[in-house]
Formats: C-alpha cells, sequence, structure tokens
C-alpha cells in the first residue's frame, strides 16, 4: 500500500504540473479512494479518482492521459500476448472488435500493434534499451500509419449499420464507428506513452508528451485540432467575460463623494455626515481598436482573440478592427462576417485585405506607421487600443515613434504578446523596446488571454 501511495502523490504532482489545481482536501479523498477500491477495478479506480480530483471542466483528457502513465493497464496480459503479429490479420481482428464495440479487445489490439510496429531505435533492433538509448521508444503516430485504421472505416459502418442503410440509422451508424476508431486511437497513443514511460521515466514522458489542457495549449504551437478546440470555447467563454464585465460597469456606476450635497444633507444630523452622497457616474460603454499581426505563427492566436473579442462586442459602443503583416488594412468587415465560418476566417483576411507588398515576413515599421497616416481618427480619448503581436521586426525598423503617437491618442494602450517573457529582446525582438512606451503582457495561452481580457478592458 505504501507504494501504491507514493505513485499516488506522483499522479497528483503531474496533475499539477499540468495545470490542474489539486489541494490536500482532494489528495486526501484520493488516497481514501484508493484504500477502498485497490488496482482491482482500473476503471473503477480512474472514475473514483477524477470525481475526487478534478473541480473544473476541460481537465478530463489530460487526467485520463496522466492516469494512464501513473495506473497502466497490466503488462502481458492474456488477450495482449493472443494477438497477431500479422498486418492483415490485426487488422481484420481490429474490424471485428471495432463493430462489436469491444473495448478491451481494442485495447489489445493497440498494445499488439505499438509493440509489432511501433518500435523504433534500439527497440527495433531486439534490444529493450540497452543500445544507443537516446534514439529509443515507441511510437503511436508509426503505429497508426501501419494499421490505418481510419480506412477501416466503411467496413467498420457496413458491420454496424442499422437495418435502413440511409436516414437517421446510416448517420448514427457513421458517428459511431467514427467514435470506436477515435477510441482505438487514443489507446494506441496511451499504449505508446506507456511503454516509452517504462523506459525513459513517468515524471520525463508526463512533461512532454501529455498534452495540456486546453486553456494552456500555446497559441504559437498549437495544432489544428487544438485551434478548432479553441474555437469551440468562444462561445461559452465569451459569456463567461461579457457577465465580468457588465457586473464590473455595475460596480463602477457609483463614484467620488459629491463634498457640497453630503455636507448638505448633513445639516439635518447636526452636521454630522450620516449619510454620503456619491456622484453618480455616467460611464457610456467604451470604445476598442484590436491592431493584428496576422504574420506567420502568430495569426492563430490574433484569429483566436479577434473571433474573442467579435462574440464580446455588445460590450463595446464600437470595435474597429485593423491587420498587418508589412501594411495595415481595416478589417472590421471580415471580423464581424466571420460568425458564420470562423475557421475561414485567417485564410479570408490574408486574401481579402492588403496587409503585403512582397511577402508574409511582418514590417512592424512600415505597418505602424500606415496605421497612423490611414486611421489615425479611428483613436479617440474613449478608445482602448490593444495590440496583438511578437514584437518581431526581422531587423527593420520598430517605428517607434508611431506607438507613441497611437499611445498619446487613446485612454488605455495594452500590447499583448503571444512570446515567453524570457524571448522578449532576443534576436530580431524589439519587444522591450515597445513595453517602455506601453504596457506589454505575455499572452501565451486561453487562460493568459481570459485574466487579461477581463482585467484590461475597460469595464
Amino acid at each position: 500500500m505504501n507504494a501504491l501511495a507514493g505513485r499516488l502523490v506522483e499522479f497528483v504532482g503531474a496533475l499539477r504540473e499540468h495545470g490542474i489545481g489539486v489541494g490536500p482536501g482532494e489528495t486526501v479523498d484520493a488516497a481514501a479512494a484508493v484504500d477502498v477500491l485497490g488496482l482491482a477495478g482500473r476503471e473503477q479506480l480512474r472514475a473514483a479518482l477524477a470525481a475526487t480530483l478534478l473541480r473544473r471542466s476541460g481537465q478530463r483528457a489530460t487526467f485520463d492521459a496522466l492516469f494512464d502513465l501513473y495506473f497502466p493497464v497490466a503488462v502481458g496480459s492474456a488477450e495482449t500476448a493472443a494477438e497477431t503479429t500479422d498486418l492483415a490479420e490485426l487488422r481484420e481482428a481490429l474490424v471485428e472488435a471495432l463493430a462489436q464495440g469491444d473495448a478491451e479487445r481494442m485495447r489489445a489490439l493497440a498494445a499488439a500493434g505499438v509493440d509489432v510496429f511501433g518500435q523504433y531505435g534500439s527497440f527495433g533492433q531486439g534490444g529493450q534499451g540497452g543500445g544507443s538509448g537516446g534514439m529509443s521508444g515507441w511510437s503511436a503516430y508509426q503505429t497508426l500509419e501501419r494499421v490505418r485504421p481510419d480506412a477501416l472505416l466503411n467496413r467498420v459502418l457496413a458491420a454496424i449499420r442499422g437495418p435502413q442503410g440511409d436516414g437517421l440509422g446510416e448517420a448514427l451508424a457513421r458517428q459511431e464507428a467514427r467514435s470506436r476508431i477515435a477510441a482505438f486511437r487514443e489507446q494506441v497513443q496511451a499504449e505508446a506513452r506507456r511503454r516509452t514511460a517504462e523506459y525513459r521515466g513517468r515524471e520525463r514522458i508526463a512533461r512532454h508528451a501529455v498534452a495540456p489542457q486546453t486553456d494552456l495549449v500555446s497559441f504559437t504551437n498549437a495544432s489544428t485540432a487544438q485551434l478548432a478546440e479553441l474555437r469551440r470555447t468562444i462561445q461559452p467563454l465569451s459569456r463567461k467575460l461579457a457577465t465580468r464585465l457588465a457586473n464590473r460597469r455595475r460596480r463602477a456606476r457609483r463614484g467620488q463623494i459629491d463634498l457640497r450635497r453630503t455636507l448638505r444633507r448633513s445639516l439635518a444630523t447636526g452636521g454630522v455626515p450620516m449619510r454620503p452622497v456619491l456622484r453618480e457616474r455616467r460611464p457610456g460603454r467604451p470604445e476598442l481598436v484590436l491592431l493584428c499581426d496576422m504574420s506567420g505563427s502568430v495569426a492563430g492566436f490574433a484569429q483566436f482573440t479577434l473571433l474573442l473579442v467579435r462574440a464580446l462586442a455588445d460590450q463595446f459602443s464600437k470595435v474597429r478592427t485593423f491587420a498587418f503583416v508589412e501594411l495595415t488594412d481595416e478589417i472590421t468587415d471580415l471580423v464581424t462576417a466571420s460568425a458564420a465560418d470562423p475557421e475561414a476566417l485567417a485564410r479570408r483576411i490574408l486574401t481579402e485585405a492588403k496587409l503585403t507588398r512582397w511577402g508574409m515576413s511582418s514590417d512592424y515599421g512600415d505597418s505602424l506607421g500606415s496605421f497612423v497616416e490611414g486611421w489615425a481618427d479611428a483613436i479617440g480619448p474613449r478608445t482602448s487600443v490593444l495590440i496583438l503581436g511578437d514584437g518581431r521586426t526581422n531587423g527593420g525598423d520598430p517605428n517607434l515613434p508611431a506607438v507613441r503617437e497611437i499611445a498619446d491618442r487613446a485612454k488605455h494602450v495594452h500590447w499583448l504578446n503571444p512570446e515567453p517573457r524570457s524571448a522578449w529582446g532576443t534576436g530580431d525582438s524589439a519587444a522591450l523596446r515597445y513595453a517602455r512606451i506601453v504596457p506589454m503582457h505575455e499572452c501565451r495561452n486561453l487562460r493568459q488571454l481570459t485574466r487579461l481580457v477581463t482585467e484590461l478592458l475597460p469595464g
């Protein structure tokens, strides 16, 4: 039991490293669950630990990946050992398991597939880590490339479709087939991580091979699937942020004490100001201007922020949006029209707006200059400006005077930088020079963006 308790402590530490807050109370409850359930019922243990350790939605995928590392399925089970090593036979068995929805058989086939087709480095030469060491392990990608479960969709679909071949029965069968294939892919990935963790160490694999929670995924490194998941969070997140901004605006309606009216009222209480009178503020909804770098990997960060602010547009009296690469152009109408097809926003901006002359390398000097020359009237004393970009000038002039003019005209200016703070000022980055003029904030993921939008946007 001491070894099991130690494993639980390691598991909790890995959850914390991945941004899942687990306190002492949750850990004690989890230990009690482990004491009652032990390891006999692995899925029961998974459910119990999830119930005791998780407090927020969106954490389950990371939890499951780490659980599979720290509480792996038994190695060398009879089902796994019995599976064929022939590719054609394995795929035939996989079709049958997918059609029946047999999770245990699918897990066994995933293990067999990784064992036969996923080895690389010294493992592929019969060793068990005793060779060159640094380049050995098991690859889920390599396994899936050989097995190709997605190519089995039609065969699985034919086996599980309903009595009618079209209509609702067909749609449900297709959805179920895709769901089971996706589950098999996840089992292959979990098995490859487990085997590699046995060789390289669980802590190392947990740190580098388990994807972070959605709100901690770096905008600049996000995959296509992760960006799609981020886009799905926009509407619920925007509702939450809109409520926060509205509440803050409601609390701010009462201003400072009106001394003259307070003294007049105090005459009724012998000169004692028992009931202070506050000045009634009538704050209008603020104006917002966004200036976004759409070059390279920064475009993913800018696109997501644009869609989020678009969802919050009702909180502002006016929102104007500008994009730049080598030149600046207004894209307010493009962002407004993006509600119907948010995934195509970046492509439409790059093809329909005039942002470049020669290539896709950002030119902050000319871009900021063209914005000040063409759209300075977009900024006024009630305007808040958000600049989105990494501040990398590709060796060109950063045009600091243009930033100063924007700051002088606007009520507030904040720069959101998707690069880590440690990278500011390195290479061709002018981030630290810009930060001397306007406040610059590290904004690498959704969690940081949520906090900054709540704190920085005027209420």
